[in-house]
């Protein structure tokens, strides 16, 4: 079992920033990704970005050029750096661990953290 704990959700200005932090623990992988989706009110949970062990990142449409993942291995923890805020970008930010062993995927995810972006 992989266990995260996110911090940093809050409110915020549009034009704002806000830094997200997810720490795992537990039984971590060797070979994982780690990231975040978030889940507005009434919309389906998307992607906003999520990085792999080695680095490689991959962003959804909405956090291209505003927001940067980034993580530290060594501290097994994940950080979302989100710049230029806006009203649409209010909603619950979920971290989520997908840990990779013998051709199995196992995933796992935070309670969430809300973030709200006020006009």
């Amino acid at each position: 079992q992989v266990q995260l704990v996110e911090s940093g959700g809050g409110l915020v200005q549009a034009g704002g920033s806000l830094s997200l932090s997810c720490v795992a623990s537990g039984s971590i992988f060797s070979i994982n990704v780690m990231g975040w989706y978030r889940q507005a009110p009434g919309k389906q949970r998307e992607l906003v970005a999520h990085i792999t062990h080695g680095g490689g990142t991959t962003y959804g449409s909405s956090a291209k050029g505003r927001f940067t993942i980034s993580r530290d291995n060594a501290k097994n923890t994940v950080y979302l750096q989100m710049n230029s805020l806006k009203p649409d970008d209010t909603a619950v930010y979920y971290c989520y661990y997908l840990g990779y062993i013998a051709n199995n995927e196992y995933e796992y995810w935070g309670q969430g953290t809300q973030v709200t972006v006020s006009s």
